[in-house]
């Protein structure tokens, strides 16, 4: 992948992730709620720095072993098998999907006990499938980054956490406002767009991967 190729990548496969309902979107729906488009804005920061930390520990780890072609053939395969996944996943959520993003003045909020930035970070590191997601598809992507330098490493990280901004302000102003910004067709639409890209993803790393493995 080239540079631009990588930013854009990022970004759309983040937004597919980013759209599909979990704790962060309670959290950010929680945080704008109580302090305001700036509460939604700060849980999602907590977020991009708990992300940030994931990157430039899998960039220093992967660094010592990006050398050995079995290694990050065998990271890719499983990174496009979970992207599989997640395409098969998204696709039936589309069908069903319902973006509820409302709530009535004064409505009660689910007490955390944090600030929104802790709020967001630990929504993020308590989410098993984060994890999941991070040592398979997140590690291919820093493998194929650095092996272009430090330039894509963070073309990479910015367009993924640039989708997670883009969307959940997008929520967050939806509740501010009052108003729907985003209609329900429309959003399974996206859904199922996103599985769609995220399958050919997932056909690009196994391919990548299995030609590092055979050697082709």
């Amino acid at each position: 992948m080239n540079l631009g190729a990588i930013l854009l990548s990022s970004f759309l496969i983040g937004l597919s992730g980013a759209m599909m309902p979990g704790g962060l979107l309670i959290v950010n729906i929680n945080e704008t709620i109580k302090r305001g488009l700036s509460g939604g804005i700060l849980a999602i920061t907590g977020h991009a720095l708990i992300e940030l930390l994931a990157v430039a520990g899998l960039a220093l780890g992967l660094g010592t072993i990006l050398g050995k072609a079995g290694v990050v053939g065998t990271i890719a395969i499983a990174g496009g098998v979970l992207l599989a996944w997640m395409a098969l996943d998204t696709a039936k959520t589309s069908r069903v999907a319902e973006l509820a993003v409302t709530a009535e003045p004064g409505a009660p909020t689910q007490a955390t006990g944090f600030g929104p930035l802790a709020a967001g970070s630990l929504a993020t590191i308590s989410n098993p499938y984060w994890a999941l997601w991070w040592t398979s598809v997140g590690a291919t992507y820093v493998a194929v980054a650095m092996e272009q330098g430090s330039t894509a490493l963070g073309a990479f990280y910015i367009g993924h956490i640039a989708s997670d901004y883009a969307w959940y302000f997008l929520v967050s102003l939806a509740l501010v406002t009052g108003k729907k910004l985003i209609s329900q067709k429309v959003y399974r639409g996206l859904l199922l767009a996103g599985s769609v890209f995220l399958a050919i993803l997932a056909i690009y790393f196994i391919w990548s991967g299995a030609k590092l493995l055979l050697g082709i």
